[in-house]
């Protein structure tokens, strides 16, 4: 079978997008993007019905055109979300997405009953926290025994569409790196973690763990009629978004990279996996056969856009200096963990303009940013950041990440990374082509470089002394502290 295009698909918190790239050349040859509607409540609630990401998706595949010339694709899926189904792979409630945070608790309780931060981190490569799936699973089975007990499959986001693709469940280590209860050092799902009496899941009702280039499965003639797809084409494992972000851009050891989102990460591809029990480094493995140690903080543009709504600026309405600091915790904060943490403005007097208090924004998302990016592992002493994310375009976002880290950046010419690599692995895993191969002839790496800024240590200072001042404060709840919805 000659293979002529294929499909990248992108399943976000918002969208699930879709980009049909020519292998012969990379180039997009057509683009769909299908919106979700999510559900934020009070008590950090974040849940999507399934469903819609699989109506999602045929709703990008026909804007593309292309879904009779799509000859392989792959799923890169938003993180640690939590889909239960019945003996058919039919949804049982709503997923719990990576933001929904109503298990922090049950994390505290899984960490202790690991033994402790050091303890977990070493068997999980993580420490597990609100955002992870295990915890959530825990909090499931307190909160909802009737649906748990009615479970008769745990699947990742991305793991669910792939399966509703193909018929077989799988997923790929880089996205069950996620999940608390597989380790990236060892290869294998976790009796230690799965035993447990907050979590007591059998591994059969798991994804079973597929190699990077392995193909998933054909896609089912249901799932081609549905969606406009040719049967039988070939399906890859999939992978979490970042792990595809990274697997698109053909990313080196040692180069950071910025993903500019709602929320914000920072990781870089490792050779030797991580454990850090202070939570602040994910250890992730990647869509590779590698490692993607990771910083992931809740608020980015997300703080920014809301200081505009706010104040009726555009994003670029920013003052040339500022002495306001914003600690820009608007929706509990992943790193630092401070799952009840609010927004606080520090520095303001009687003069001060709307335009520095966004310009304060922008510094106090930035800096959680780099703050994680500093504690990663062997990131090279003069490499350039890449931007990527729907900031990473903004004038106002490349100041601000140039004059905070003093390193030069590099902004990729591709916007849909997430989605570019599902379509690397797509065309690696029906070719058997080198993954490294194809992003090379692609020339996925191109991009806009600018010059590095003098760094400005005097602000990277005064948020790091204010952050340290209230910390205390952010780990207490508040009154109306609780996310009431976006």
């Amino acid at each position: 079978m000659t293979i002529s295009h294929v499909a990248g698909i992108d399943c976000s918190t918002q969208a699930t997008k879709v980009v049909v790239v020519e292998v012969a050349t990379g180039r997009i040859a057509a683009e769909g993007r299908g919106p979700h509607e999510v559900h934020f409540g009070e008590g950090n609630v974040a849940e999507t019905d399934p469903e819609v990401w699989w109506n999602a998706l045929a709703d990008a595949v026909h804007q593309t055109g292309f879904g009779d010339r799509i000859d392989a694709l792959a799923i890169g899926g938003q993180q640690h979300g939590l889909v239960v189904t019945d003996d058919r792979g039919n949804p049982l409630r709503p997923a719990m997405l990576w933001c929904d945070l109503r298990a922090s608790k049950e994390a505290d309780e899984f960490v202790d009953a690991l033994g402790g931060p050091q303890a977990a981190a070493d068997l999980a490569g993580s420490l597990p926290i609100a955002s992870f799936t295990a915890p959530k699973w825990a909090w499931l089975r307190a909160n909802e025994p009737t649906i748990a007990s009615q479970t008769r499959g745990v699947r990742l986001p991305h793991d669910w569409l792939t399966e509703r693709l193909t018929g077989r469940a799988v997923t790929d280590r880089g996205d069950a790196s996620g999940t608390a209860w597989w380790s990236p050092a060892e290869g294998r799902y976790l009796p230690e973690v799965l035993d447990l009496p907050g979590i007591e899941l059998d591994a059969s009702l798991l994804p079973e763990v597929v190699e990077p280039a392995e193909v998933a499965g054909m896609v089912t003639p249901e799932a081609a009629a549905f969606l406009g797809l040719r049967p039988g084409i070939p399906v890859g494992p999939g992978t979490g978004d970042n792990a595809a972000a990274a697997l698109g851009l053909g990313l080196q050891p040692g180069t950071p990279v910025l993903s500019l989102g709602t929320s914000g990460t920072a990781y870089l591809r490792a050779t030797t996996p991580s454990a850090d029990p202070s939570g602040a480094i994910a250890g992730f493995a990647d869509a590779t056969g590698a490692y993607l140690p990771l910083i992931c903080t809740q608020n980015c543009t997300l703080a920014v856009d809301a200081v505009t709504q706010l104040l009726g600026l555009g994003r670029d309405d920013v003052a040339p200096d500022t002495g306001v600091v914003m600690l820009p915790y608007l929706e509990g904060e992943r790193t630092p963990y401070l799952p009840h943490a609010t927004g606080s403005i520090v520095g303001m007097r009687p003069g001060t303009r709307p335009e520095e208090v966004l310009l304060a924004a922008y510094r106090g998302a930035t800096a959680a940013l780099l703050a994680g990016l500093e504690q990663l592992p062997d990131v090279g002493e003069d490499a350039p950041i890449i931007l990527i994310g729907g900031g990473a375009r903004g004038t106002t976002w490349q100041r601000v990440v140039g004059e905070l880290s003093g390193r030069p950046l590099i902004v990729p010419e591709h916007t849909e990374l997430v989605a570019l690599g599902a379509a690397v692995q797509a065309a690696g895993v029906s070719t058997g082509e080198d993954f490294a191969t194809i992003t090379a002839r692609w020339k996925t790496d191109a991009g806009q470089q600018l010059p590095a800024r003098e760094l400005q240590r005097d602000v990277v200072d005064r948020i790091r002394h204010v952050d340290a001042a209230l910390r205390d404060l952010n780990r207490t709840p508040l009154p109306g502290s609780n996310r009431q919805g976006r």
